[in-house]
């Protein structure tokens, strides 16, 4: 059985998402007022719709934003998992 992790630990965030080919990115026309728009981790070619950025302005957002990072290693079958998705952080 697979099973899913939450963290707001920087190098965790960034460390899972590089062993997965994954970039820091944000939905392309969404920044607001608060910063960076909405954010993604690209893992494929780069997308049209997604602007990169640097890990830097990401955790800024993230923090920012007070979200977590919710993420599963790997699948049931025991395969390296992409899955993720930003929570918002408990208490807040």
């Amino acid at each position: 059985m697979s099973s899913s992790e939450t963290t707001t630990d920087h190098f965790t965030i960034r460390r899972w998402c590089e062993e997965r080919g994954g970039t820091p990115t944000v939905v392309k026309d969404t920044q607001g007022e608060d910063g960076d728009g909405i954010l993604r981790i690209d893992f494929a070619e780069p997308d049209e719709s997604l602007t990169e950025i640097s890990w830097e302005d990401f955790f800024q957002t993230f923090e920012d934003r007070g979200l977590a990072f919710l993420y599963q290693n790997e699948t049931k079958d025991g395969e390296q998992s992409r899955f993720f998705k930003f929570v918002k952080r408990e208490g807040t």
